[in-house]
């Protein structure tokens, strides 16, 4: 089991999401994906994406500037 870091910092919608399914192709079942994302409506996409491809959004917390931290399993 890995966890890796995706780091969408500057991203504009839909950049983040896109990035984390492209991402999502390289990881194997039990993988954690931990992102870092600045656009306004990350936390409602990474969401929605968890829902629709069934990945467990473990947890999503805000930090300093704006910024939002989340960790999916795969």
């Amino acid at each position: 089991m890995a966890t890796v870091i995706l780091d969408c910092l500057g991203l504009k919608c839909p950049q983040p999401v896109l990035k984390i399914a492209a991402k999502s192709a390289e990881l194997k079942s039990g993988d954690l994906l931990e992102v870092i994302a600045d656009c306004p409506t990350f936390e409602k996409d990474v969401r929605q994406w968890c829902e629709r491809t069934k990945k467990t959004l473990l947890w999503i917390r805000d930090e300093e500037g704006g910024k939002k931290r989340c960790q999916i399993q795969f």
